[in-house]
């Protein structure tokens, strides 16, 4: 099938990229010009594991182009995916659609014979039905079906996700859409993806409800954590023994400093804005957000507990930075509340991420970075991991212990066993796990 998508940003990159893996020829289209030079070139926008090898590979085989032009590429294509952004609008929180509406405008005037016009963007309740409005009254005459199609894509893992998802959701009112979406996914259907059809507005809630209730279970396992703190229980003892309930699950269940990035933030402050609007408030999420919202400077705290209570002039050396590992995003990162907020008492800080230091200069002032853990570490008074990337994993407390001017760790992501870090000699503080310092090799809280 020809297929054209409509943004080259993560969603609409990723997408691209794999339709084109199962056989369809795509071109991806944007107007930033800039960027669609890059990625002829084979420079990617963002860092995403595995997806420059993906391009390039799919480029060669002639199956995906990048361009800026729009009228040819969307008339040849059997289907139109709109895969822009929808970043929360300034003032009320609402998804704001400029983006989503204007290319609506342009592919009616575009789109020849019967074309289905898919929209892969998070968008609230009822923007298909806005869009296939604004088609109608560009172009009385187009022969379209639109579709509602939500990306379930983690970053970090959006190949994986698109190529085995746990559910294909396609939204339709119009029944000419189902063979054309079957077969744009038949790869997939094949091996057995399960392929829901449902309508349009359902289609379009699933995808807010699934961040919703994700949301919120990271923020009920941080409660959880620090009610752990406060009775001296563990908080990964607990994640395993909910988590192990197939009714609950296992995932998402890790404490940590509250959830960040593109999606989490954006899709569940639109999800109550459309519930207000709607007159059925959704409480439990509205909670979500508040208690996220001051989590990450509460992380601020517990490091500056950590110093025994004051952190003014010391240097504190900060690892990880973008909101997860394995992606570039500084989106809502929890690094910057809790930087901003040990900024605000007075500390030095010196950063370390492996792919987020360019995109955290964007959002951070006064923050000094280096080449490694061990770079930043040297004369600090403490090391935060924020950011649990796997070269964090395996640290060599000897090395840091030699270089700081106090052994002090303050682990956000729970990354190490609290014992192993009491042997090598350092103060250790984490989530959810007791409440002692762990300065001695053996902790009452642990034991």
């Amino acid at each position: 099938m020809k297929i054209a998508m409509i943004g080259s940003g993560y969603v609409g990159l990723v997408s691209g990229a794999c339709f084109a893996d199962f056989g369809h020829t795509v071109v991806c289209i944007d107007k930033a010009e800039a960027k669609i030079e890059a990625l002829k070139r084979g420079e990617m926008p963002i860092f995403e594991p595995g997806l420059e090898a993906l391009v390039a590979e799919n480029v060669k085989a002639g199956r995906l182009s990048f361009t800026t032009e729009f009228a040819g590429p969307v008339g040849e294509a059997d289907v139109v995916f709109i895969a822009v952004g929808t970043p929360s609008r300034r003032g009320d929180g609402h998804a704001d659609l400029s983006y989503v509406y204007a290319a609506a405008r342009e592919i009616a005037r575009s789109v020849k014979g019967f074309t289905v016009v898919v929209t892969k963007s998070t968008v609230p309740v009822g923007t298909g039905d806005e869009v296939e409005r604004i088609l109608r009254e560009t172009r009385p005459e187009a022969d379209i079906a639109v579709v509602s199609n939500p990306e379930f894509l983690r970053e970090g893992a959006a190949i994986g996700d698109f190529k085995r998802p746990d559910r294909i959701v396609v939204g339709i009112e119009d029944e000419r859409a189902r063979e054309v979406m079957t077969e744009v996914y038949r790869p997939l259907y094949l091996n057995q993806s399960p392929l829901l059809f449902t309508t349009r507005r359902t289609s379009e809630l699933i995808k807010y409800a699934a961040n919703a209730f994700l949301a919120m279970k990271i923020t009920f396992i941080n409660e959880i954590a620090d009610l752990c703190e406060k009775v001296g229980a563990d908080v990964q003892q607990i994640s395993r023994g909910i988590g192990l309930d197939g009714r609950i699950g296992a995932k998402f269940l890790h404490a940590g400093p509250g959830y960040g990035g593109s999606c989490f933030p954006k899709d569940t402050l639109a999800l109550v804005k459309t519930a207000q609007d709607n007159d059925s408030p959704v409480r439990l999420i509205e909670t979500t957000i508040a208690i996220n919202d001051t989590r990450k400077r509460a992380m601020a705290r517990k490091v500056v507990a950590a110093l025994g209570g004051e952190v003014r002039g010391k240097k504190i050396a900060v690892l990880g930075l973008t909101f997860k590992p394995e992606t570039d995003d500084m989106r809502d990162a929890p690094s910057i509340s809790i930087i901003q907020a040990l900024q605000d008492g007075g500390a030095k800080i010196f950063a370390y991420d492996p792919e987020g230091m360019e995109a955290s200069r964007a959002v951070l002032d006064d923050v000094t970075y280096g080449a490694s853990p061990y770079d930043i570490a040297e004369g600090a008074e403490a090391l935060v991991i924020v950011t649990e990337w796997n070269q964090f994993r395996a640290l060599d407390f000897q090395r840091l212990k030699a270089s700081m001017a106090r052994p002090v760790l303050v682990d956000l992501r729970n990354v190490y066993k609290p014992e192993e870090v009491a042997r090598h000699g350092f103060a250790y503080s984490s989530i959810g796990r007791g409440t002692c310092a762990m300065v001695a090799p053996v902790c009452e809280a642990a034991e």
